[in-house]
């Protein structure tokens, strides 16, 4: 058997939805599963290559068994994973959330071949796995997803989005590890800051939808932007500096990706502004993840 899966980037939080708000990107990895007699060949290319294992514990090789053991079905007794990157690394695009959702789509696709994947499974064991279910709901889901739950009990759904919605990312050269992001972060903030982040988040739903003019004052945050600005200095420095000039400039998930969001037209000239030490990209809204073949090798 041969499966073929394509996974988007994603990018969480979006300013004040911390940990309950992401958004699918169409930049795509794409990912072959194919079974063998024996063993476990990796094969990877592209971002990140030279430092993901080669063996059962690659990320998308231990998520499509932990999928098949949830399904109750039996592995194969050797595959070989052909995964080709294009999502950069420790750069806050969701990189290890398309890992995690292209397992758990090969496992289904190996148990069931001929049916659409069950999402809901999906988010689930994604969730349990990733830990927080925003960046993988956004992936398992597409376009914009609002979760909640916890790790074991974690359920989101899709919102809608203007439809010339559009992010532009500036992706910088140096990674930032998520779990250094996660240790910036106080145990406590004040009653003040989760007032405010409550409402800016309830407020960029309807900026998303319907009112992209809103989308400056509906992305400010409290809650995890400034307290992880000593990690990635740049990165901060150039969401003060586009927020400075009215862009709604926001960091990518833990960082270090800026994206600033905007109808086309609202970002049109600034797509073509360069900024030293980072790569620019101007991306639509994904997709959801999705099988692109099934087959018999």
């Amino acid at each position: 058997m041969r499966i073929v899966v394509r996974v988007p980037a994603s990018s969480a939080n979006l300013g004040p939805g911390f940990d309950c708000m992401g958004m699918a990107l169409d930049w795509f990895d794409e990912v072959a599963l194919t079974t063998q007699e024996s063993g476990i060949d990796v094969d990877v290319t592209g971002e990140g290559a030279e430092d993901v294992p080669r063996d059962a514990s690659h990320l998308i090789v231990s998520t499509f068994l932990v999928g098949l053991e949830s399904l109750q079905v039996a592995p194969p007794s050797g595959l070989v994973l052909r995964a080709h990157n294009s999502i950069p690394h420790g750069r806050g695009l969701g990189s290890s959330s398309a890992a995690i959702t292209a397992g758990l789509l090969l496992a289904w696709a190996y148990a069931h071949p001929t049916a659409q994947p069950d999402r809901k499974w999906m988010e689930r064991i994604g969730t349990r796995l990733e830990g927080h279910a925003d960046n993988v709901a956004a992936v398992i889901l597409g376009g914009l997803a609002i979760a909640w739950g916890s790790a074991d009990t974690g359920r989101a759904v899709s919102a809608p989005l203007s439809g010339d919605l559009r992010a532009l990312a500036y992706i910088p050269h140096r990674a930032v590890p998520t779990r250094r992001a996660r240790e910036a972060l106080p145990e406590q903030v004040s009653h003040a800051d989760a007032a405010a982040n409550t409402g800016r988040a309830a407020l960029l739903v309807h900026a998303l939808a319907q009112r992209p003019d809103l989308l400056l004052d509906a992305t400010e945050d409290r809650l995890h932007q400034r307290y992880r600005a000593a990690l990635m200095p740049e990165s901060a420095a150039l969401v003060a500096d586009l927020r400075a000039r009215g862009h709604a400039a926001i960091i990518s998930g833990a960082g270090p990706t800026v994206v600033v969001l905007g109808t086309e037209e609202m970002l049109d000239e600034l797509a073509r502004t360069p900024f030293q030490g980072f790569d620019r990209r101007l991306l639509h809204v994904g997709g959801p993840a999705h099988i692109v073949s099934v087959s018999e090798d």
